[in-house]
């Protein structure tokens, strides 16, 4: 668990060095969706998964985790989904295609193209959630979990940053 790189201070003179263990490995992924609906709040739902290396342990997510992502959003949003996806591989896996083309009557799909980070909001909420991370000298693979989840739901409850990420985007919705 190598920390990330990030700026600090400390005395003039004297390098500031944080000591790390480095016990164990792992990683944590996240999957997630910004949300917005002309006239309510923008929301953000998302997954998070831990892999520790475990043998029979998923490493990341897999297309059935996209799917009941999908699912949970159609559910707490109670409507339509009009979905703008990245080309993410497992995005165009064949069972994720076939769950988005029996769903048609709730789910429309538009594909970003092949790269194009700066198009999608929610490569602006991993950036919010990776720049508090930054100086986390963690002593172990929960302890960053736990930042991540305590980092995203403050995200939630705050639907103005949620708001800027779709904002820094150059996009726009028509009510």
């Amino acid at each position: 668990m190598t920390p990330p790189r990030a700026r600090t201070w400390g005395r003039r003179g004297r390098t500031p060095v944080v000591r790390v263990r480095g016990r164990g490995s792992g990683r944590v992924s996240m999957a997630g969706m910004t949300c917005y609906k002309p006239g309510e709040r923008s929301r953000l739902i998302y997954a998070i998964r831990e892999y520790r290396g475990r043998k029979d342990e998923p490493k990341d997510f897999g297309w059935r985790d996209f799917r009941d992502l999908l699912v949970r959003a159609h559910t707490q949003l109670g409507g339509p989904i009009v979905l703008v996806w990245d080309n993410l591989r497992l995005h165009l896996t064949k069972p994720l295609l076939s769950f988005i083309e029996a769903n048609s009557h709730w789910l429309t799909v538009f594909q970003l193209p092949s790269y194009a980070p700066d198009l999608n909001p929610q490569e602006g909420i991993w950036s919010l959630v990776k720049r508090d991370l930054g100086n986390l000298a963690a002593a172990d693979l929960g302890q960053i979990t736990r930042a991540v989840k305590r980092r995203l739901k403050q995200i939630q409850y705050r639907p103005d940053l949620v708001d800027g990420c779709l904002a820094e985007t150059g996009l726009i919705m028509d009510g």
